[in-house]
């Protein structure tokens, strides 16, 4: 079997503002939920996420990226999927992102310089405004799109942040040899 080829291509400038990122700060409502919340007759919350973003989180945390959740709500879906896709960090029921940031790159022992972040509205900007990077989905709200350095080309929930972490993955330098374990075992 020939060996896969990257099919992805980004412009240079966009990969070294990328470059050197070890963290990634991601919204949950908006960015990796299409931002509506939808409620059971019981009043569960019920969320839908996408499994390109999900995948795109577990390929940061090969390419040695750590994937931090900081959003305002929490909820057991949120939770079960986080989860099961090993995340480790994350910061639920908070509006005031900027502390939580600050608090996860001190335990991480990294600067903001080493950050990226990827919101949709206006509590997300003062995490998207520190770090080194910023992207934001398409249909986010203005503010944020004016921040961000990095528009995606689809939107919340529908495969945004995976277009984001592939960015990063590229600009890590490790999406070829990610890319050489897929359909080879002997390579992981």
């Amino acid at each position: 079997m020939q060996a896969l080829q990257p099919a992805l291509n980004f412009p240079p400038e966009l990969l070294l503002q990328a470059q050197g990122v070890k963290v990634a700060f991601f919204d949950v409502d908006g960015v990796l939920t299409d931002g509506g919340l939808y409620f059971s007759e019981e009043g569960e919350t019920l969320k839908r996420f996408s499994t390109l973003d999900g995948h795109g989180l577990k390929l940061l945390k090969l390419a040695g990226i750590t994937p931090v959740i900081i959003t305002g709500r929490d909820s057991a879906p949120l939770r079960v999927r986080l989860k099961a896709l090993g995340i480790e960090h994350a910061q639920f029921g908070t509006e005031d992102k900027l502390p939580a940031a600050e608090a996860f790159l001190n335990a991480l022992g990294l600067g903001w310089h080493q950050a990226a972040a990827m919101g949709d509205d206006w509590p997300d900007l003062p995490v998207m405004q520190r770090a080194a990077f910023a992207c934001a989905p398409l249909n986010a709200h203005a503010q944020a799109l004016a921040l961000a350095q990095f528009v995606t080309v689809r939107k919340g929930g529908d495969g945004a942040a995976r277009e984001f972490c592939d960015v990063l993955v590229v600009a890590s330098g490790q999406y070829g040899q990610l890319l050489s374990r897929v359909g080879n075992p002997e390579r992981s």
